[in-house]
């Protein structure tokens, strides 16, 4: 019950002071048990072993499962043919992480070089290249860390630095989001 008012709150913060990237959605999936784990206990083992298997990835249509929020069961579980193990079909409610192009995030810098740098929003990892830079600002390679600053050294971007970025494209696969992000416009950049 805790959890799932934490949940609640993370879910209606975000949703309702920033641009909606975390959803709460219904999601269904099919989940493998051996036989021996059959006993007085399967629903505890089936729910933990969902919130295992979930919480934390990628599950290509609908973003990073964040956490899971509710588990019902659309139907009883049944024995497959080739591995003998038991498919039991799964309905859950998670709290999900899907952002869009055009949306402004905060995010951590992980990695500086000539090219532009790598940066983390959460799950999601993004490069702003030396094109989505403002030209005010030059790549110092001697500097160490290596590191964008403007000319009076007033503005830094290094790594564990913190940026805000505006994603302008991704690329989406079956396995993870990666996206592209600009830090030229009004309010983008490190903070000031």
């Amino acid at each position: 019950y805790q959890r799932r008012v934490f949940f609640f709150f993370f879910f209606f913060f975000f949703t309702h002071t920033h641009t909606t990237m975390f959803f709460d959605l219904e999601i269904e999936k099919i989940l493998l048990l051996h036989p021996r784990c059959f006993g007085p206990n399967i629903r505890q083992l089936i729910v933990k072993k969902l919130i295992d298997e979930t919480e934390g990835t990628y599950m290509g249509r609908y973003g990073y499962i964040i956490a899971v929020t509710e588990v019902s069961f659309a139907g009883m579980g049944k024995l497959t043919d080739l591995t003998g193990l038991a498919a039991f079909p799964v309905r859950f409610r998670a709290v999900v992480f899907r952002p869009f192009k055009g949306e402004v995030l905060d995010a951590i810098v992980t990695q500086v070089n000539e090219m532009g740098f790598y940066a983390e929003a959460g799950p999601l990892g993004v490069f702003v290249s030396t094109a989505h830079i403002p030209t005010e600002m030059q790549f110092e390679k001697y500097s160490v860390p290596p590191c964008y600053s403007s000319a009076n050294q007033a503005v830094q971007i290094q790594q564990d630095s913190e940026v805000r970025l505006k994603i302008v494209g991704m690329r989406v696969t079956a396995s993870e989001i990666f996206a592209v992000g600009t830090i030229t416009e009004d309010y983008l950049g490190p903070p000031s």
